[in-house]
């Protein structure tokens, strides 16, 4: 592993994402229609209203319960209820296809980059995108860098600020917010 995570300015919702690899995954999960450190405190609330972080809680959790848990102000996302059925969903992916071990995604049969984000782009929730950012982050964050991981996260693994893959702080943040501007701004001059 490397550095510990800086992810959204708050102490307790790093550390639970630098210990625990699910809930990275469940932020990388909500990372979308909100802002970057939102999406990641999201396990950090969870983790407060069910008294701990448990990926077999939250696949067992009822829909409805975990719905409202979610929703309770501040809410885990802007969509709370539509993102708790996605967190079930990833829980029980890792709990049915992994045995509740979410490293079995990078590390079962000793993948390679193509293979880690396979299994990635084959969780609920998860398109090529957000997929590949995971994976950047990963080898970039976790060192978890399986044969082949920069060229499989794309423009991801590169050594730029596009993702919160390259989020180490406040200033690389800023730094990442930028890059997603001047994307922006792109593509709408260019329409």
């Amino acid at each position: 592993m490397t550095d510990t995570l800086w992810m959204t300015g708050d102490d307790a919702a790093d550390r639970l994402l630098d210990s625990d690899p699910f809930a990275l995954l469940v932020g990388m999960l909500l990372d979308q229609q909100v802002p970057m450190e939102t999406a990641f405190a999201g396990p950090a609330k969870i983790a407060d209203r069910m008294a701990g972080w448990d990926v077999h809680r939250i696949a067992e959790a009822d829909p409805q319960e975990f719905a409202a848990l979610c929703a309770t102000p501040p809410a885990v996302h802007r969509y709370p209820g539509s993102m708790a059925g996605r967190i079930q969903a990833v829980a029980r992916a890792v709990v049915d296809e992994y045995d509740g071990d979410v490293t079995r995604i990078w590390t079962a049969d000793d993948p390679d980059g193509r293979t880690v984000l396979r299994r990635l782009k084959a969780l609920p929730g998860f398109g090529d995108q957000k997929a590949r950012i995971f994976l950047a982050l990963l080898g970039k964050q976790r060192g978890v860098q399986p044969a082949g991981w920069r060229e499989a996260a794309g423009t991801y693994g590169d050594d730029e600020f596009r993702s919160i893959a390259d989020v180490r702080d406040a200033a690389s943040l800023g730094k990442v917010r930028e890059t997603k501007r001047a994307a922006k701004a792109a593509a709408k001059s260019a329409r």
